[in-house]
């Protein structure tokens, strides 16, 4: 109100060019006017709620909510006007100290407020010792990340620049910070010494946000990201949402094209059987079957924790009425006559399987049992129960396997493709490792350095392939679709990453220093390890599909009837417990499987 009447002042003031005031003839309207007046402003803020806000946390909502009221207000005068003039001859106020008044309050309550938050701002952090930020996208996100950053005063951020990708905006500003192109980014970072780079785009290019996180990883910039907009709570950005970027951002890859029409005709209204659905695959499969309206997915597993955490999830998502939900173990084949008979599945996803290279090198009668024969009991099934489509989930380390775990995949491989040509369509989709998943490296990584470290990394020069959990589950379902029977689909890893790196990275992005706030311990290769994977064997070939990342490996058939007959005969070697034994006649399944840092190496020998 104070400034209201300030206002008023000033507007007469101007009027009359800073000369006296005409008493005699002004002051007759005015003294009528001027309670009015008041109680309009007063009630007008009343009801518009200015008053209300936290001053040192304007916004620009808080501005046009006080544009709106004194708009209001002044309208309400202005009708006023006229109305007065006809009853006694006077106006109300003239009409050119209404516009003036009207200009002059909300040009001086929005610059009370923003002198106010700039003073609070000086008072919290009066060094003007700032985080230095610049954000990736000069777009709508990007300056709703600006807001917020401004918006909390406590943080002490500073927005020195953003970058763009679109050339045609550098050299312009976008609330007074300056945009500058991708390519002057690494100059940006040397010139003023920038602690954080914020990601402001909802779907960047995935090679050029890699890019993005390499140049800052290499002058000790953390990268964070702003999550989905349906994320925000509330529908507002707020500061302790913006997370540090994952380490699959530094794939960089483009996002994978799905021939949706195509798989939505084969997986519509199906009932589906997803086996070792609560593992990382089996959980991401049945995310992505979802989509696709098949009548009833079959989720099934034998780790009850994770599958119910999974049955909590889809319960959430309003997807718990779509799926069916079981505890059962592949290996026992009542259980799963049970569960063929009763849900008469027509598309079986088989990921159940026990995949960590050192425990199995350690247990291979387990192996033996869940990766083969429970293998040979789904397979056996899908052919007794006429499913379509059987689509196993294999792995490069069956690939010249050097392990147990990779050879027991081999042999189901071989199993699974043995049984193609009759109604049911066997297809083997073959990737190496996943992001992300239960006991990758990520999670490992991730522990140790929330930990303070070691990092452990079994040997300098080891590399691996890896895809992300989404991309791995959109080609398992691309190529189950796509399969006619008796393939094994091989998928584009891209380049192999050195562990190495892979740990330096992940300490840099969570703002740290190799070996001097993290040290990385090289702990030498664990039993059945080997320095690097192969997608394919030496003897295999590729053919391209019509799909870029997926390619149909050309391997050597064998004779149903005796790989049925020897793999009876392994499966009954469980019960002798006899490792050496077991280990034995794998290899005389797969020949080229020759163990590496390994008790079983002396087979090799001894076969030589």
């Amino acid at each position: 109100m104070v400034i209201c009447l300030f206002s008023l002042g000033i507007a007469y003031l101007i009027r009359f060019d800073f000369n006296s005031f005409p008493v005699d003839e002004e002051w007759p309207v005015l003294k009528v006017a001027l309670p009015f007046f008041l109680i309009i402003r007063a009630a007008s803020f009343y009801f518009g709620k200015t008053f209300v806000g936290i001053i040192r946390y304007t916004s620009t909502e808080d501005s046009k909510r006080i544009f709106l009221t004194v708009t209001a207000g002044t309208v309400i005068m202005a009708v006023l006007v006229p109305v007065r003039y006809a009853m006694d001859g006077y106006f109300f106020l003239p009409i050119s100290i209404l516009v003036m008044d009207y200009l002059l309050t909300t040009f001086l309550m929005i610059t009370f407020r923003i002198a106010v938050k700039l003073m609070y701002a000086e008072q919290v952090n009066p060094s003007g010792d700032k985080t230095k930020v610049v954000i990736y996208g000069a777009g709508e996100l990007g300056l709703i990340t600006k807001r917020t950053l401004d918006r909390d005063g406590g943080t002490r951020y500073k927005v020195v620049a953003y970058i763009d990708d679109d050339s045609k905006k550098a050299g312009k500003s976008l609330e007074g910070v300056m945009i500058h192109s991708s390519a002057q980014l690494e100059d940006i970072l040397e010139r003023n010494q920038i602690d954080q780079l914020i990601v402001g785009i909802l779907h960047p290019d995935a090679i050029k946000k890699k890019n993005i996180i390499e140049i800052c990883i290499k002058h000790g910039v953390s990268v964070l990201n702003v999550p989905p907009v349906q994320k925000w709570i509330n529908g507002e950005l707020s500061f302790s949402q913006i997370r540090k970027v994952k380490i699959e951002d530094l794939l960089g890859r483009p996002a994978i094209q799905l021939d949706e029409k195509n798989i939505q005709s084969a997986l519509s209204g199906k009932r589906i059987l997803v086996t070792g659905a609560a593992g990382s695959i089996g959980s991401g499969i049945v995310r992505q079957l979802i989509r696709f309206q098949p009548s009833k997915i079959i989720l099934l597993d034998q780790a009850e924790s994770a599958l119910y955490d999974l049955e909590m999830e889809l319960w959430r998502n309003g997807h718990l009425s779509l799926c069916e939900v079981v505890v059962a173990d592949i290996t026992i084949p009542e259980r799963m006559e049970r569960v063929f008979s009763h849900f008469k599945p027509q598309v079986v996803f088989h990921a159940a399987a026990y995949k960590h290279v050192p425990l199995m090198e350690d247990n291979p009668s387990e192996a033996l049992k869940t990766n083969i024969e429970g293998t040979r009991i789904l397979v056996d099934l899908s052919l007794e129960h006429a499913v379509e489509r059987f689509v196993m989930i294999s792995t490069d380390k069956a690939v010249n396997p050097t392990n147990v775990m990779g050879a027991t995949k081999r042999v189901a491989e071989i199993y699974a493709q043995c049984a193609h040509g009759n109604h049911t369509r066997f297809i083997t989709t073959r990737f190496g490792n996943v992001l992300g998943s239960n006991g990758s490296v990520i999670p490992l990584f991730t522990k140790q350095i929330e930990e303070g470290g070691p990092v452990t990394v079994t040997d300098r020069n080891v590399t691996r392939y890896f895809m992300t959990i989404p991309e791995a589950c959109q080609l398992v379902l691309e190529a189950g679709v796509m399969g006619q029977g008796g393939e094994i689909f091989v998928f584009d890893m891209g380049e192999s990453v050195r562990i190495y790196d892979l740990a330096e990275k992940m300490i840099r992005l969570s703002g740290l220093e190799p070996e001097r706030d993290i040290q990385i311990r090289i702990t030498g290769l664990r039993p059945g390890e080997k320095l690097y994977e192969e997608v394919l064997s030496d003897k295999e070939t590729t053919l391209p599909t019509h799909h870029p990342q997926i390619m149909v490996a050309k391997v050597r058939e064998y004779p149903r009837k005796e790989i049925v007959e020897k793999v009876n005969a392994l499966v009954d070697l469980f019960n002798t417990q006899d490792n050496m034994l077991i280990v034995s006649r794998l290899k005389d399944i797969v020949p080229e499987y020759l163990s590496q840092n390994s008790i079983f190496q002396k087979l090799d020998s001894e076969k030589d």
